[in-house]
């Protein structure tokens, strides 16, 4: 139980989220398998791989070359893995020393420091989500039975800022400093891809990032606050696009881009896609309505929009634009063009958007 309340903390905070993604293989994508060796087994370019017909074959470096994108996109992977893991392995030793020298358990150190500097929600906040949500929860749930956990969603945010701000300064009264080699750069890869959907940021800023991304996908939901974190440490240099891309495993989430796209007609986009995010469990037909009449739109605008189908067909355009840009997954961000793939952390974005506004001067 000590490690747990710690362990849950720095897994929100540090866990690798490269692969923080849902993929059209039906599960989360997961990390490749640890190896502790060092040196290469790969054949040579001219070793034969395959044999067909008449004499011919193909060679491992045709074979490289074929798949030169995802392997190179593998390496990168790889190098972000390995960062995070450090970080992580750097912060349970500093909390770790940092209990010990106040003589607290790590969960005693990280409830003084975090947990407790977070203010409980009102009252009156707490219940008027359960009144909102009582409607969706199994019968007889009571007020009681859900109110920690309607707790925990109202301060979970805040709480992760509060983890990360004490880390920092652990960090920073430690002087760490992270070592870890940098692979080679290989040249950037940019992709064309139209700007097209409900927007936050300037029209004329300086980097557009086109979001891929797919209602019922956790790891989508995730990446929602990592996502407002670049618009706030950029507010006049990022514009931010959304675009529509369920997976055909995510049987809701067609329905659910579309219910979005029918909000947008009245202007609440970003409210209707907060609301949808916070909802991923409850994303029915009559769920939607329901959430369009909690904003306050014209419902029976909306229920004719939705239930008409006609936004389905924006819903394909965008699929169909995020499958030739080499989509398979969400979310997925193009910063300028660079892809940037997974429920990324802040840092991943400022590292390509520094770089974005670098070469503009």
């Amino acid at each position: 139980m000590l490690m747990r309340s710690t362990s849950t903390i720095l897994a929100a905070l540090l866990a690798a989220s490269l692969f923080a993604g849902c993929n059209k293989e039906k599960a989360p994508a997961t990390a490749p398998p640890a190896t502790t060796t060092t040196t290469s087994t790969e054949p040579a370019p001219d070793t034969v791989v395959a044999t067909f017909g008449d004499g011919q074959k193909i060679t491992f470096g045709e074979l490289n070359d074929r798949i030169k994108d995802q392997l190179a996109n593998l390496d990168k992977q790889k190098h972000q893995l390995r960062k995070q893991g450090i970080e992580g392995f750097v912060v349970e030793r500093l909390v770790q020393a940092e209990a010990k020298k106040r003589n607290l358990t790590e969960e005693q150190l990280v409830k003084a420091e975090v947990d407790d500097k977070i203010p409980q929600p009102p009252e009156e906040e707490i219940k008027k989500l359960y009144d909102e949500a009582k409607g969706r929860l199994p019968p007889g749930t009571t007020y009681e039975q859900v109110k920690p956990q309607i707790v925990d969603f109202l301060t979970g945010s805040k709480k992760q800022e509060r983890a990360r701000e004490f880390f920092n300064e652990l960090k920073k009264t430690a002087n760490v400093q992270i070592t870890l080699p940098e692979p080679p750069k290989a040249p950037v890869e940019r992709k064309q891809v139209a700007a097209t959907g409900a927007a936050k940021g300037p029209e004329n800023a300086p980097i557009t990032i086109v979001e891929f991304s797919d209602f019922q996908c956790p790891f989508c939901s995730k990446a929602i606050q990592t996502v407002e974190d670049v618009l706030k440490a950029y507010p006049n240099q990022v514009r931010l696009v959304f675009r529509h891309f369920p997976l055909e495993f995510h049987k809701q989430a067609p329905k659910a881009s579309e219910a979005a796209l029918c909000a947008h007609d009245q202007g609440k986009f970003w409210e209707y896609h907060d609301t949808l995010f916070a909802n991923q469990k409850a994303l029915e037909v009559p769920a939607l309505k329901g959430y369009a009449k909690q904003l306050g739109l014209d419902t029976a605008k909306f229920d004719k929009c939705l239930d008409s189908g006609e936004k389905a067909s924006i819903v394909s355009a965008d699929m169909a634009d995020g499958q030739k840009v080499g989509v398979n997954g969400t979310p997925a961000f193009f910063i300028n063009g660079v892809l940037l793939s997974g429920a990324q952390p802040f840092e991943e974005f400022k590292s390509v958007i520094d770089s974005e506004l670098q070469a503009k001067k």
